[in-house]
């Protein structure tokens, strides 16, 4: 092949993993496998010939939470730097390659977990399997790449403290969690990340990349027998245990307090929100039917219909729970002009009292249940998102059969649950608000905590 032709070939394998998307499928056309290979490594496995490529997801236990004091954002920046040279590649070598092989792979830290993935078209399976073997056990870390990476989050932190959304986000996350790691940003602060060293995220990945805190999903044109070997290709070099991943349980703080961070703009962000359930709390398809009824339904929630459509309080305004592995939330947001800021929140004080002390009707219940069961095959249309499925299905430990059973669990609440659930759930007094904006009539109840540091 005359090196002319090479980045057409690229292109043309870049369209293909762009293209691998499928149609929306019945859950029950999903078969997920259980493969261990033979160094003891577990996968789920969905096997889908449409395309010539694996999509491989995965994720370490125990993400940004556990970044030490001070270090605010080491995980974030050391996943940031794995494909910024590992092995015999320096940075340069190694985006080349991933370039040439037409190689998606990426690295990203929550709160709880670390998270990979690969996508790679079956002909060049295993060399991209070998460069993200380098990627999680040599990382090279050379200083002008750990530098240029610095620089980039120093960056975006500078940008993100001068915008509302991200400000009212970092200090309601900081009121009601002061003392514990989710009140800190997972991409730290400029203090922290300038303090972060190599040898912090040398010793991060030594911790926490280990086997025994692994979970693998993988989609794709690829057999059992097929993917065993592989799976101890990628992971086999990672020592088999690591540090227990060790983080309180946390307690929500500032209930019912009003936080103000003035400032000079038309019009204000608000967060807002209180305790949540979490994923494995027997009463959480109860409440995800009560969240799309109130706010997370979008045009069709009674948030956005008393809000906006019949007052024209803000253009939108919504809901959701936040599950986490130490605490859970039930929270929200909207944004408004600063004269119309007191308004929208006794209407959503209003509808969060009216939610708790009257449930839903019958056709709200019988519209939640049929969005959320028939949207339900949607998260089918990409081999990406099918993979990060069957990590999720493991890490809240749902069952292998999940997929099967999960619209059976919408279909069983009844008005009777979201009765029972929504009046030890919803505590419209307890909602811990933040602002930012210059909002007219409303004064703060608590001093903001501060977020820079």
């Amino acid at each position: 092949m005359t090196a002319r032709r090479r980045p057409m070939v690229r292109l043309i394998a870049l369209a293909i993993l762009a293209a691998a998307v499928v149609a929306p499928r019945p859950a029950s056309a999903v078969n997920v496998e259980r493969v261990v290979s033979p160094g003891g490594i577990e996968a789920w496995l969905v096997r889908d010939t449409m395309v010539p490529l694996v999509s491989i997801e995965f994720s370490f236990r125990g993400g940004a939470a556990l970044d030490p004091a001070g270090k605010a954002g080491l995980a974030d920046m050391t996943v940031s730097l794995l494909d910024e040279g590992a092995g015999t590649f320096d940075s340069q070598a190694f985006q080349q390659r991933l370039s040439d092989l037409a190689v998606e792979m990426s690295f990203s830290a929550g709160a709880d977990t670390i998270r990979g993935s690969l996508k790679t078209l079956n002909r060049n399976r295993d060399e991209a399997v070998e460069l993200l073997r380098l990627a999680l056990t040599a990382p090279r870390f050379e200083a002008d790449a750990v530098e240029r990476i610095r620089q980039q989050i120093l960056t975006v932190l500078a940008r993100k403290s001068t915008d509302p959304d991200e400000i009212a986000g970092r200090v309601w996350w900081k009121a009601v969690f002061p003392d514990h790691p989710y009140g800190r940003p997972v991409e730290g602060t400029p203090q922290s990340i300038a303090a972060i060293t190599v040898a912090d995220m040398r010793r991060l990945i030594a911790e926490r990349f280990a086997r025994d805190q692994l979970i693998v999903g993988v989609v794709g044109d690829i057999t059992p027998e097929e993917l065993r070997p592989l799976l101890d290709r990628a992971f086999g070099d990672l020592p088999a245990t690591g540090e227990p991943v060790q983080l309180a349980e946390a307690s929500i703080h500032a209930a019912g307090e009003t936080f103000i961070i003035r400032q000079d703009v038309p019009q204000s962000v608000v967060v807002f929100g209180h305790s949540g359930l979490k994923r494995d709390h027997p009463d959480f398809y109860v409440a995800s039917v009560i969240n799309y009824v109130l706010g997370g339904g979008g045009f069709s929630s009674r948030l956005y219909e008393e809000v906006r459509e019949k007052r024209g309080l803000a253009y939108s305004v919504y809901s959701y729970i936040s599950p986490m592995s130490a605490a859970a939330v039930f929270a929200g947001g909207v944004s408004t002009q600063n004269g119309r800021v007191a308004d929208s929140l006794a209407v959503i004080r209003a509808e969060w009292a009216r939610m708790r002390d009257h449930g839903v009707s019958e056709q709200e219940l019988t519209d939640a249940k049929t969005y959320l069961t028939g949207s339900f095959p949607l998260r089918f249309t990409s081999t990406d998102r099918i993979a990060r499925m069957l990590v999720g299905m493991q890490y809240n430990d749902l069952g292998i059969d999940y997929i099967d059973r999960r619209n059976r669990y919408i279909e069983a609440v009844s008005r009777e649950d979201i009765a029972r659930v929504a009046n030890s759930l919803l505590k419209p007094d307890d909602l811990t608000f933040v602002i930012v904006g210059d909002p007219a009539g409303i004064e703060a109840t608590a001093e903001a905590p501060e977020i820079g540091g």
